[in-house]
């Protein structure tokens, strides 16, 4: 007789799934239903609630394509969020009775995001214990991103110094901004030119989103009399502030409005936040780096973080 059991997640269930992710050691916003369901159109929600003597003790949150279940894929990460009670030797039963359960679901195959240690409220890498000790798991993607410890920063260099000191002799100035469809432009005028892509965020989407999490999702752009150059657009979590996108215009890269603009957020606006996170400079699972898009982001002290991607056979 186990005392664990799996409930597949329900639509009715998103406040008792919404107050233990708010709860948990390793959750984030992206966990709470009002920003993963923003797409739930797109993707078939496999999300599961592990429950312990009757009480909610792990979700996963997750979609399936087929005979897969995947960490959901509308998230940049997300394995198992728990709370702090979780024990490894509990850790290893869920994931035993999780694949017994999947297996008995018709599930083949499982791809894994673990939700990284910036992230975590206290130490929460109790999964990837279980899914080493549990399954046949092989590491299949691995993106690099970049972050500051914001309690010992690595200095900025030249260039970016150099760029600051442009931006603010062309009288340059940052602020916090709520005008989303300016920056979006920028943003999106961008990366067609170069990547021939757009925003992975509709502007619609994320104007729902912000006015769902406005403590949490904010903009900040850099001006030169009042016309906007260039910003940012970041997701702050308890531990982490997140850059979603960054972007400048064509006259905006000119005059190092970006340079200024972090100089800013990491020494100034930011400085009682954990991690200063710049996100992944990665594609296709990690296999091709964008050298240029990191050096950006290692110019102001950036180091190494990897998001994993795990895959196991049931």
């Amino acid at each position: 007789m186990t005392m664990f059991e799996i409930v597949r997640y329900s639509v009715g269930q998103e406040a008792t799934w919404n107050q233990f992710v708010s709860h948990s050691k390793n959750g984030t916003f992206l966990f709470d239903r009002n920003y993963m369901d923003y797409h739930s159109d797109r993707f078939e929600d496999n999300s599961l609630m592990i429950y312990r003597k009757g009480k909610l003790y792990s979700l996963l949150p997750a979609n399936k394509i087929g005979n897969v279940l995947y960490s959901h894929q509308g998230l940049t990460y997300g394995g198992m969020i728990m709370n702090d009670k979780v024990t490894v030797a509990e850790s290893m039963d869920m994931f035993r009775l999780l694949n017994v359960y999947l297996k008995e679901s018709s599930f083949e195959k499982v791809i894994y995001k673990p939700v990284p240690f910036i992230y975590h409220q206290h130490p929460a890498q109790e999964d990837l214990y279980a899914l080493f000790r549990t399954t046949n798991t092989k590491i299949i993607g691995r993106n690099i991103s970049s972050t500051i410890i914001q309690s010992d920063k690595i200095k900025f260099i030249e260039s970016r110094k150099s760029g600051i000191r442009k931006a603010l002799s062309n009288g340059i100035t940052v602020r916090q901004s709520s005008d989303l469809s300016t920056f979006w432009e920028i943003l999106d005028t961008n990366l067609k030119n170069k990547y021939g892509v757009a925003p992975v965020h509709t502007l619609s989407e994320i104007q729902l989103l912000q006015s769902r999490f406005p403590q949490n999702i904010k903009l900040y752009m850099a001006y030169k009399d009042d016309i906007a150059l260039g910003g940012t657009l970041l997701y702050i979590t308890k531990q982490v502030v997140h850059t979603q996108y960054i972007s400048a215009s064509v006259e905006g890269k000119d005059l190092g409005v970006l340079d200024l603009l972090f100089d800013c957020l990491i020494n100034r606006e930011y400085t009682n936040y954990p991690y200063f996170d710049f996100g992944q400079s990665t594609e296709q699972m990690g296999n091709l780096l964008n050298e240029s898009l990191i050096f950006q982001k290692e110019g102001f002290g950036g180091r190494g973080m990897c998001y994993d991607i795990y895959e196991y056979e049931l």
